[in-house]
C-alpha cells in the first residue's frame, strides 16, 4: 500500500507557523514538526522554503473573507465594514499575535524574493481592486460622493489598514481598529 501524501498537513502547518513566526523565523523543520512529517516529505512536495511560502500566501488569501464584499444584498458600505471587522476580530482573538501575511511577508522579504513581492503586490493589487469596486458601488447607491476617488481610495484604506494592525500589535489593543473605523467611515467615506 502506497504512503500518503503529507503535502496537505505540510501546507497548512506551513501557514499556522508562517504567520505566527514570520518567514526568516521559520525554518523547514519547525514546518514538518508542526506538520508530523518528516524532514524529507517536505522536499517531496516543495522545491524550497519560498515555494511553501508562496503556497500559504494563497491559503491565506483563502481565509480573507473576500465574500463579505462580493455578496450582494447588503449595502456595498456595509459589507466593506464586516469585512475590515472581521479581520480585525481574528487579530484580536489571536492576542494581537498574527496580523495580516501578506503586510508581513510584504516588511520582512518583499525586498528579498522577486517571487514573493510579486505575490504580495499581486494579493495586494486583488485586493484593492475588490475594495475599489464595492467603493464603486457605494458611489451608485449614493452612499458616498460621486467625485470620490474609487481606485486611489481604495489603496488608501488598505494602506490604512495594514498600519493599523501594526499598531494594534504593537499596543496589544483593539483601540487602532476604532481609530481605523471612525476614520473611514464616519470621515473618509461619510
Amino acid at each position: 500500500m502506497a504512503r500518503q501524501s503529507k503535502r496537505e498537513e505540510i501546507a497548512q502547518a506551513a501557514l499556522r507557523e508562517f504567520h505566527e513566526r514570520g518567514f526568516n523565523a521559520t525554518g523547514i523543520s519547525d514546518i514538518t514538526v508542526a506538520a508530523g512529517a518528516p524532514k524529507g516529505s517536505f522536499y517531496n512536495h516543495f522545491a524550497s522554503k519560498e515555494e511553501c511560502a508562496l503556497e500559504a500566501l494563497a491559503r491565506y488569501a483563502g481565509g480573507l473573507r473576500f465574500d463579505l464584499l462580493t455578496t450582494p444584498g447588503r449595502p456595498a458600505l456595509e459589507r466593506l465594514r464586516a469585512h475590515f471587522e472581521f479581520l480585525g476580530q481574528d487579530t484580536t482573538d489571536s492576542g494581537f499575535a498574527k496580523g495580516c501575511l501578506v503586510g508581513n511577508f510584504s516588511a520582512e522579504v518583499a525586498d528579498h524574493s522577486t517571487d514573493l513581492r510579486a505575490a504580495v503586490k499581486g494579493g495586494f493589487d486583488q485586493w484593492a481592486s475588490l475594495i475599489s469596486q464595492v467603493l464603486a458601488e457605494a458611489q451608485t447607491a449614493a452612499e458616498v460622493s460621486g467625485s470620490l476617488d474609487a481606485g486611489a481610495t481604495a489603496v488608501f484604506i488598505l494602506s490604512a489598514w495594514e498600519g493599523t494592525l501594526l499598531t494594534a500589535r504593537a499596543q496589544k489593543s483593539p483601540a487602532p481598529f476604532e481609530a481605523f473605523f471612525t476614520t473611514v467611515f464616519d470621515v473618509i467615506l461619510r
